[in-house]
């Protein structure tokens, strides 16, 4: 029976009604993480009355967690994730049945765990190793997932695998290596930011339980919460790729110990994650410090600055050759040289990455478009003499 009172306002909503609200109830959700994404993402679905909800966290509360996981409290620091946030579940609506695992998502434990019947699995990690880890699970055993990822004020979600669509591996054929990307511990992060993905990742599930509206499946949403802008990124599945059959490719990223011991600096994050957006659209990704010893090689490329002008006027690099916001890339597309390699540069990584691809559109050879991951904030870290 469903609960008239307790979910009205659902089912006074024509697109949802009383049978979208059955559909809810006898909904089974998988959320991997009980963290920043885990919070709002865990909240807002049992409010919604999903019927029942699967939490895997190994982590246990520190009181750094509380700026953003908001599902736990002051109380629970030094509790284990999953339990803490199975209390919290049963505090909001009793009618949620859960069941917890207070370990890390392995390949040793992943297929018993994600063979237990659920309708649809949500990220809310942090790294890139269980990332591959549940695409793989879910495309093995057809499963629907919600990708979330976070960093200081940008967040990116998707939907993957949904009806035969795209999949993560789609997105993002092959991870970077494991020293190009940061530690385990976080390099920081807006404590709001994860309210926001993680709702749209809640919100993108509620409309595949009820099937109504249009979903991120086969698009990448990319949100700036410093900027306050939205984008939408198309892509799609690549029909050519080997199919993954066994967890074989993954298991080689557990047993890397350089995932989760990186030798980088944990602030010196360089965003590689969109280095496919699509298969017809491929760019190159640099870090700085490739790009000085290049240089330093005699390479000369086109430094290309495409944060706004104010950000530029604050903060720039000695041998930049021009600025032009992301948003005006394509009225200066004559203006750039075709026959010289060309470096992208934002604040971080994002934005440069969107202008590339509407090069791209314009006709620039992808092979010359080079992203600098990690944008001048990285920049400034390994060559700060270079910065104005």
């Amino acid at each position: 029976m469903v609960d008239i009172n307790r979910y009205a306002r659902h089912i006074s909503l024509p697109q949802i009604g009383l049978e979208g609200q059955k559909a809810i109830s006898s909904s089974k959700i998988l959320v991997i993480g009980a963290g920043g994404l885990g919070s709002p993402v865990i909240l807002y679905l049992a409010a919604a009355g999903v019927g029942k909800m699967g939490i895997i966290d190994f982590d246990d509360i520190d009181v750094s967690n509380l700026q953003r996981q908001v599902i736990h409290s002051n109380s629970e620091v030094g509790r284990n994730k999953a339990e803490s946030a199975k209390s919290r579940i049963k505090q909001l609506n009793p009618e949620v049945e859960v069941e917890i695992w207070k370990e890390r998502l392995t390949p040793e434990n992943g297929m018993e765990i994600f063979q237990n019947d659920w309708d649809i699995v949500i990220d809310g990690t942090d790294n890139l190793p269980t990332r591959y880890l549940i695409d793989d699970l879910c495309s093995i055993l057809d499963l629907p997932w919600i990708y979330g990822s976070i960093y200081r004020f940008e967040g990116q979600v998707s939907v993957f695998n949904l009806l035969g669509g795209p999949s993560y591996r789609d997105l993002f054929p092959e991870p970077p290596p494991s020293e190009s990307v940061p530690s385990c511990a976080e390099g920081g992060v807006l404590g709001v930011l994860p309210g926001v993905i993680g709702s749209i990742q809640a919100t993108e599930a509620i409309k595949i339980m009820t099937g109504i509206g249009e979903l991120l499946s086969g698009k990448l949403l990319i949100y700036d919460a410093e900027r306050m802008e939205f984008n939408r990124l198309n892509f799609s599945k690549n029909e050519s790729r080997v199919q993954v059959e066994n967890l074989s490719l993954v298991m080689e990223m557990f047993i890397d110990e350089g995932w989760c011991q990186s030798k980088s600096n944990p602030s010196d994050r360089e965003i590689k994650e969109l280095s496919y957006v699509d298969h017809k659209s491929m760019f190159q990704h640099i870090t700085p410090a490739e790009c000085i010893k290049r240089r330093k090689e005699g390479w000369k490329p086109f430094l290309l600055d495409v944060r706004s002008n104010q950000e530029y006027q604050q903060v720039r690099i000695s041998f930049t050759d021009l600025q032009v916001s992301h948003e005006e890339i394509l009225s200066v597309t004559q203006t750039l040289p075709k026959d010289r390699e060309i470096l992208i540069l934002c604040r971080s990584g994002m934005r440069s990455q969107i202008a590339a691809l509407d090069l791209i559109d314009s006709g620039f050879d992808s092979n010359k478009l080079f992203n600098i991951d990690g944008g001048i904030l990285s920049w400034n870290q390994t060559s700060p003499e270079d910065i104005e």
